[in-house]
């Protein structure tokens, strides 16, 4: 394997290219970006017979295991039928120790669709950003309509399966710094999920995140912090891999989340023509911002070959800061810089701290304080 190759962590598959409702703060399709429109809206199955063919190179030529993400819009718009003869198409090249997960607003979840996941050792992880008041704000469907209940009847079913444990993984929820965070935290963890994952809103230096007054306010790490607390004081937590992280971190060890620490990680996005784009995020920065100049695609391109081109090369960069005041940070080990998408400013691009970066900070200097008091040292 060459030395100057990058390594595969995670290939994340659009496997639908639309979705069944419409969240406001979605970046994909209310964030200026229109590339959607231009792809297929399910992926084929010569589409699929591609990437099973390059994914099936990539485990020859390195011996890490990566993940393998379907993600959207709506991966669960592919049905029952079109999801099954995705995952037996992915299980014939993936043996059981290379994860596969699916992300979803749990709205399709149906018994068919959960009996095919189990088949085929597919684990699902579902977007709630808190009670009804919290998520129906957002996360609504196309005439306006809340979907909180049907999400929450879609986990409902999920647990209900046999395998539930193995199956359902966790909830991935956007932060409202408006909401309640001790409210927020005791409903998504009454829902028995085995982790949550909590999320900074899309924005950057020129257009500020939503909730965000500026650059110096702290409004999400404020929010984090009572979580902190609760999360901290609870004799029986779930997981929540953001802050377990940076506890870590600050301690001294190792995170495993992107946008976080030093770590790096080798991301592919495929979309669902069979293109080869950067992390679809970069879309709240420009549109087209996630394109490569260069037209890959697994129908003509090897991914090992992309992986070793100077402009995948660069792409990969993008996990670590260039701006001065990142680099001279003394945080910079634990805070990591932050996504690129929160980095950008319409004038200088990438070259600047995250948006997040005062709220970091407190939420770091938060982390320190309580460690200190409980007697432990970095």
């Amino acid at each position: 394997m060459s030395q100057l190759a990058v390594q595969v962590d995670t290939v994340l598959l659009k496997v639908a290219s639309r979705c069944n409702i419409d969240c406001t703060y979605c970046y994909v399709y209310n964030m200026g970006d229109e590339g959607w429109r231009n792809m297929p809206a399910l992926v084929s199955e010569e589409t699929i017979s591609a990437i099973c063919r390059r994914l099936a190179e990539v485990c020859q030529w390195q011996s890490r295991r990566f993940a393998t993400v379907l993600h959207g819009g709506e991966p669960l718009m592919l049905g029952a039928k079109r999801l099954k003869k995705l995952l037996m198409s992915l299980r014939a090249v993936l043996s059981s120790d290379y994860p596969i997960a699916i992300q979803t607003n749990g709205i399709l979840l149906t018994p068919e669709i959960i009996e095919v996941c189990d088949q085929f050792d597919a684990t699902l992880s579902v977007s709630v950003d808190g009670p009804a008041a919290v998520h129906d704000r957002f996360r609504i469907g196309k005439k306006g309509e809340g979907t909180h209940a049907q999400t929450i009847a879609g986990i409902s079913r999920l647990k209900e399966h046999p395998n539930s444990k193995r199956l359902f993984t966790g909830i991935l929820a956007v932060i409202d710094p408006f909401s309640d965070p001790v409210g927020v935290y005791h409903y998504l963890k009454e829902l028995n999920a085995p982790s949550i994952d909590f999320l900074y809103r899309d924005g950057n230096h020129s257009k500020l995140p939503f909730g965000k007054r500026s650059l110096e306010s702290t409004e999400y790490a404020q929010w984090l912090t009572t979580v902190l607390d609760l999360y901290l004081r609870d004799p029986s937590p779930p997981c929540i891999r953001f802050l377990d992280d940076l506890i870590k971190l600050s301690l001294g060890g190792q995170g495993t989340k992107e946008g976080l620490g030093e770590n790096e990680y080798g991301i592919f996005i495929i979309d669902s023509d069979g293109s080869v784009a950067k992390n679809d995020t970069l879309k709240s920065t420009a549109p087209g911002a996630d394109r490569f100049e260069e037209k890959w695609s697994v129908h003509s391109h090897s991914l090992i070959d992309i992986l070793t081109t100077d402009e995948f090369r660069s792409y990969y960069s993008l996990q670590h800061p260039t701006s001065e005041k990142c680099k001279a940070c003394s945080e910079l080990k634990v805070c990591g810089g932050g996504m690129p998408l929160h980095r950008w400013r319409d004038d200088n691009g990438l070259d600047n701290p995250s948006v997040y970066c005062a709220d970091q900070q407190f939420l770091i200097g938060a982390i320190r304080k309580r460690i200190k008091l409980a007697g432990h040292t970095a």
